[in-house]
């Protein structure tokens, strides 16, 4: 190459470097909300809160807003959702005032109706948000609803129902106006998938911000590129539901030219790369919690990388007559090569993108419980009901009522060898049992692979006193006795399941005398998900 020839290569890179870090100085803020709930009129959702967690991570991991400009709203209403907005608005103006340029981006998933967004019992009619979002003050409006007959946010002049807009390329440096894209036309529903466990275009759209959409291979997700991923992957997926085919929409009002930015896949350091010589085909990323990470369409001799979060993933790649599953361990910092010798040939039963949720959204596991029980009061649990440990049996219903309620049905037993205390001599030894049928219903709170719950319970106790002595008869003494349960299930492997509990019961014993009594348990539970 002659000196010429090198000066003008260098002038063009440097050209480049000089573009993109004038495209990254944009301060942007996020404000991310899901909610299951939509009101009384609504049935309650399964995935959304799910899927604002997924875009506040990505969003703070590789979209460039710092942790301090990002909010996230969980079943919150519209009025914390307009407090959350104008905190933002007033940080955006602060910094325009410090000569900065800026972008808001606004994501809801929820429920929709009659030209509003449902946020619980609370509304918020689509006109109010949007001209609230066209007055912001900031250089670049980005809104991206997932929710039903959200379309008819983008019904005006210039809005689609097409995979794809024109942006000229290059940096957004001069970029300013209102986006909007929405996961369905203003007559469509916006679907939920209990495979992905989230919405059709949440997932399309968090996978392709991860690097699916990286089309060009240059690390970098445009605006452009993510929803045109993002439209033709639901398009794709939802043209055989019963629902039929959801279309994702635009509006565009932008002026100046280039494309933003949403997310930098080298931002962490970290992730998997999908080496060239890998064979073709699609593969999915899975967490301990079942949920369909990220998807990957790899094709032949291209390599491809996937911005996945520190932790460990499932693997899989769908083949004619058989699976490939692996796993793969995304450490902090560091970006780990997909080696296909690690995967494995499977049959289509051990698909792990089934996920967590079958049967319309209902699923059941079984397993052993332990445990010890233990009257608060000291004399009673000295001499009348002692303290035992109990082991056991449990069945529980998931998802069956409502989203992230369980219904559990148990049996445990126990029982020690004691001696009966009598006031002037040793008494006959004997043996103390507890027989325990209880059932309860729980309300969980499922964060990633933990969830805590809540709730009540209600136990029929048979305890018994069997003296090895015949001359003394034995005793029995049974109640049903309502009480409280709390605790986190762990979920480890995608179909076994670690909970650890307390109990708290209350019950009247009225034998000799009527006596308000109450007791303890605390146990661990070993589950199973068929």
């Amino acid at each position: 190459m002659s000196p010429l020839a090198s000066f003008r290569a260098l002038s063009v890179a440097l050209a480049l470097v000089a573009t993109a870090a004038h495209a990254d100085a944009v301060r942007r803020f996020a404000l991310v909300a899901g909610n299951d709930e939509g009101g009384s009129d609504t049935r309650p959702l399964r995935f959304a809160r799910d899927d604002a967690r997924k875009m506040h991570s990505l969003l703070v991991r590789l979209g460039g807003v710092s942790p301090g400009d990002a909010k996230l709203l969980l079943d919150e209403d519209s009025r914390d959702f307009l407090a959350a907005l104008a905190d933002l608005e007033a940080r955006a103006r602060a910094a325009q005032a410090r000569g900065e340029r800026t972008a808001l981006l606004v994501y809801y998933s929820g429920h929709a109706k009659d030209g509003s967004l449902r946020l619980g019992d609370s509304r918020l009619p689509f006109e109010d948000l949007k001209r609230r979002l066209a007055s912001a003050p900031a250089d670049i409006r980005i809104a991206i609803l997932d929710s039903c007959r959200s379309g008819a946010l983008t019904r005006t002049k210039g809005a689609r129902k097409a995979p794809a807009f024109e942006i000229e390329s290059g940096a957004a440096r001069d970029a300013r106006g209102l986006v909007i894209l929405t996961s369905s036309a203003a007559d469509e529903d916006s679907q939920e998938s209990d495979a992905l466990r989230g919405s059709y275009f949440s997932h399309h759209l968090a996978s392709g911000l991860l690097g699916d959409a990286d089309r060009s291979g240059d690390g970098r997700v445009t605006l452009f590129e993510a929803y045109s991923h993002a439209y033709a992957r639901t398009v794709a997926d939802t043209a055989a539901s019963t629902a039929g085919a959801q279309h994702p929409t635009f509006s565009y009002d932008l002026a100046g030219n280039g494309d933003l930015v949403l997310t930098d896949l080298r931002a962490s350091g970290e992730g998997l790369l999908v080496p060239g010589a890998a064979p073709p085909g699609t593969y999915y990323f899975v967490d301990p919690g079942g949920m369909v990470v990220a998807e990957l369409d790899k094709t032949e001799d291209v390599e491809r990388r996937v911005a996945l979060a520190p932790g460990t993933y499932r693997v899989k790649r769908r083949l004619p007559d058989r699976l490939r599953i692996g796993e793969v361990q995304v450490a902090r910092g560091r970006q780990v090569v997909l080696e296909e010798a690690r995967l494995r040939d499977a049959p289509f039963s051990d698909d792990p993108v089934k996920g967590a949720a079958r049967d319309g959204g209902a699923w059941w596991t079984l397993g052993f419980s332990g445990g010890v029980q233990s009257f608060f009061d000291g004399p009673t649990r000295d001499t009348l009901f002692l303290s035992v440990g109990l082991l056991g049996l449990e069945a529980q219903l998931h998802d069956y009522f409502r989203r992230d309620w369980v219904w559990g049905v148990d049996v445990a037993a126990g029982g020690k060898q004691a001696v009966l205390a009598l006031p002037t001599l040793a008494g006959p030894a004997y043996r103390y049992s507890v027989t325990s049928l209880g059932t309860t219903l729980t309300s969980e709170w499922p964060r990633g692979s933990v969830a805590p719950f809540v709730g009540a319970r209600m136990a029929y106790l048979v305890m018994r006193r069997d003296f090895d002595d015949e001359v003394f008869p034995d005793q029995k003494f049974a109640m049903f006795s309502p009480g409280l349960v709390a605790g986190v299930r762990w979920k480890p492997l995608p179909r076994l399941h670690v909970t650890g509990r307390a109990r708290a019961h209350y019950l009247q014993y009225t034998v000799d005398e009527q006596r308000s009594l109450g007791y303890w348990e605390l146990g661990a539970l070993l589950t199973y998900q068929p």
